[in-house]
């Protein structure tokens, strides 16, 4: 009988599948950015920006230091779309066919389609979807409101729930982003040469390959781990799981203290023996966002890496535990601490205000240069090099060098 893995080299295998096993030999190029979307399978939008926002973030994890614009070039290229997977997210274009069933039929999506909405208003927003086939791209901030400022998703301008039932059912798509703001346009001059008769999958062709695609970019999988990546109803996922198995296109293998089985896509097979054996193992230092893959499913994490983490910026800050916008610190296949940082882009500095080590983890010299390196190349990349470090374990302060 094969021995199992155990918990270290299941981690090893995900953080291969997620391009986190390993820094970076050459400095980043364009391709690579796509290639690392491609990878994931899809990449989180968020607006935050205490640091870079969450997309580019994500990016600078696996690349290291890339020029930010890379990504909003392949969107106005067609190399990506957005739409709704995980939540908004930019996706391969290759996977639009995966993505349209929802469009042509949003009814199912809940808050991401406003159905009362399109319902109460469908002739003035078929009037905007005419303006803009007959004028061009248009923004939001292209409309004005009618009186105040918006206090929020509840309190937008018509024109812009407009928008966003034209973007939900595929009417409209992002042309492009400008200073992180959408830019509509007609599906039709986006993608000239999509057509829906001629290259729309199979309805039942759909979930499958969502399936694949999660096992792919998660690298080693349990059924209970599918549902959340592209937001699939919540079940259990086995019999898709093992009908993948026996296509070959997916390992079975059992975990050390997993009741569930467990399986590794086929592009990682090669993998398996050497991450048996511990010869696997990540060497990567780096902040996480939020909402990278890794850490974007909670339950995921904690049974992969004992890290249980809430994201604080919709928490109250009298209730907070460690700061309003922490990025995980992963440290050679480990999730080892969190750091509350923020920054400053007009001063040119990168404000450390918090470091919590994790409880178990000791601080050697090695992990405190580590991190410090980390937090050093990420304020090098956000061009806010002055480091000021709050509340943070002496040596990790030392690392940094903090100014």
């Amino acid at each position: 009988m094969t021995a199992p893995l155990s918990i270290a080299s299941a981690r090893a295998l995900h953080l291969a599948a997620q391009g986190l096993l390993t820094p970076p030999r050459r400095k980043a190029v364009k391709a690579d950015v796509l290639a690392a979307v491609r990878r994931m399978a899809q990449l989180q939008i968020d607006t935050i920006h205490v640091v870079a926002r969450s997309p580019y973030l994500v990016l600078f994890s696996r690349l290291g230091p890339y020029a930010p614009q890379w990504l909003d070039e392949h969107l106005a290229d067609a190399k990506l779309f957005e739409y709704w997977s995980h939540e908004a997210c930019f996706l391969p274009i290759e996977d639009f066919g995966l993505m349209r069933h929802k469009m042509l039929n949003p009814i199912g999506m809940g808050w991401k389609y406003a159905a009362e909405w399109h319902a109460k208003h469908r002739k003035e927003i078929d009037k905007l979807l005419a303006h803009v086939r007959a004028s061009g791209p248009v923004r939001s901030a292209d409309f004005t409101r009618s009186a105040g400022k918006g206090n929020g998703w509840w309190d937008w301008k018509p024109e812009k729930r407009h928008l966003e039932v034209l973007f939900s059912t595929g009417h409209l798509m992002v042309a492009e982003r400008r200073n992180f703001q959408r830019v509509y346009d007609v599906a039709e001059r986006v993608l000239p040469d999509w057509d829906d008769a001629r290259d729309l999958p199979p309805r039942e062709a759909v979930l499958p390959r969502l399936v694949d695609n999660t096992c792919r970019a998660l690298g080693i999988v349990r059924a209970d781990w599918i549902a959340d990546y592209y937001r699939l109803p919540k079940r259990p996922y086995r019999d898709e799981l093992h009908a993948l198995a026996d296509a070959g296109e997916l390992l079975p293998v059992t975990v050390e203290g997993w009741k569930e089985d467990a399986f590794v896509h086929r592009e990682l097979a090669p993998l398996v023996d050497p991450a048996r054996d511990g010869a696997l193992r990540s060497t990567v230092t780096t902040l996480l966002s939020p909402f990278d893959p890794v850490i974007w499913d909670r339950r995921r994490a904690s049974t992969l890496f004992g890290f249980d983490y809430t994201i604080e910026c919709y928490t109250p800050a009298h209730k907070r535990r460690y700061g309003y916008f922490c990025l995980p610190i992963l440290h050679r296949g480990r999730l080892v601490g969190r750091v509350d940082a923020k920054a400053h882009r007009a001063q040119r500095m990168f404000e450390l205000k918090a470091v919590h080590i994790e409880p178990g983890v000791r601080l050697g010299a090695g992990l405190a240069v580590d991190i410090g390196r980390a937090v050093r190349k990420l304020a090098d990349w956000h061009e806010t090099p002055v480091v000021e470090v709050g509340d943070a374990p002496k040596e990790i302060a030392r690392a940094i060098g903090a100014d």
